[in-house]
């Protein structure tokens, strides 16, 4: 039986169509996904994404843990709530997970990775931090469970200060990717600048019991429900990543356009697949695509290039652009603003290609 968050009854009583996905009963959408998309787009919309796991590191080992264990680097972490994104990979640098890490102290952090691997990942972190002085303890179950709901768009943050006032003093002065708690009635909230949309906003994590009721202030406040559907062409259009699609195991963060991930500054600091990153032959380059004939992208259909052969990765039609447009794992050397070939149901159909980031900020980028 899929698995289901605290916001279940929630997204029933608002109409959503549920799905599976990675053993979760989630929203795929309210009734229309454009519309869910250009609400965030355009004013501001509302996800669940309690599906996802929250851990918490606690231990006088922490930083000097999560150094080794991950490709970007803490280090550069000093301001509280101050949040990182990374890849967790394996010995050979293929891509575990991809991650969020928040700092609060030398000694504690929080750790919030993607739902489909978080048995994987768990098992693999406390398989690293024998040696080390520190504590690992998820928050997606049990009595210290949290909800997580992420407000997006353009006036998120303002309807969500019009629901909860009490939140503004401490979040509006964040920086993006920063997170700040905050503490709501008799309750801790973290609330992050952090998103998958490509546009400004919140995501909130807070006792998984008060969630319902919190969801309901959040549709008061004029925030529209939006499910997964509406969350991936979002996440597409801004360029951003989808584990399982644009990275794996098989890939390097060098593969997925993620190199900006993985920090080399201090020569010193060794971390898990270090070696095999500096030993590893890439002949491949992540761009976008932006399709000129008629017709949808779609992950692993073949682009054909003068350089060889690439695949797509993740693709969709933009609402946003009015046109289909995908991520693409391509040879080297195919220039951005040259055409390729995408093959579409056995016919050869023309796209551009791009730099992998389509709108942020609700404007276009090409």
């Amino acid at each position: 039986m899929p698995l289901r968050t605290p916001l279940y009854d929630s997204h029933l009583a608002s109409g959503a169509k549920m799905v599976d996905f990675s053993g979760w009963e989630m929203p795929i959408h309210y009734g229309s996904q454009i519309e869910e998309h250009h609400a965030v787009r355009r004013d501001a919309g509302m996800f669940d994404v309690s599906h996802m796991c929250a851990l918490d590191l606690v231990g006088a080992d922490a930083t000097r843990w999560l150094r080794h264990l991950l490709a970007n680097d803490v280090a550069k972490l000093t301001t509280p709530g101050k949040a990182l994104y990374s890849c967790l990979l394996k010995e050979d640098g293929g891509v575990i997970d991809d991650l969020i890490v928040y700092f609060f102290t030398p000694e504690h952090f929080r750790i919030v990775v993607n739902a489909g691997t978080a048995e994987k990942d768990i098992a693999w972190m406390r398989t690293q931090l024998v040696g080390f002085n520190a504590t690992l303890t998820q928050r997606r179950e049990g009595k210290d469970a949290l909800a997580m709901i992420a407000v997006q768009g353009p006036n998120a943050r303002e309807k969500f200060w019009t629901a909860f006032p009490a939140a503004r003093a401490a979040s509006e002065p964040l920086g993006v990717f920063q997170a700040a708690e905050v503490r709501i009635g008799n309750a801790d909230w973290l609330v992050a600048r952090t998103g998958y949309t490509g546009e400004d906003g919140f995501e909130i994590a807070l006792p998984a019991a008060d969630a319902g009721q919190v969801w309901q202030k959040l549709l008061a406040a004029g925030i529209k429900p939006c499910g997964l559907g509406a969350r991936d062409t979002l996440r597409l259009e801004a360029g951003m990543n989808l584990y399982g699609q644009d990275m794996d195991e098989s890939i390097s963060p060098y593969e997925a356009g993620l190199k900006w991930t993985v920090d080399l500054k201090d020569a010193a600091r060794d971390f898990i697949g270090k070696s095999a990153l500096a030993a590893r032959r890439v002949d491949v380059q992540f761009a976008g695509l932006l399709l000129l004939d008629r017709g949808v992208l779609r992950a692993h259909q073949k682009v054909i290039t003068p350089q060889g052969t690439g695949e797509i990765t993740s693709g969709t039609f933009s609402p946003s652009l009015n046109q289909s447009v995908a991520l693409a794992r391509l040879p080297v050397g195919v220039a951005i603003g040259s055409e390729v070939d995408v093959e579409i149901r056995d016919k050869r159909l023309k796209a551009r290609v791009v730099k992998p980031s389509f709108v942020r900020n609700g404007k276009p980028l090409l």
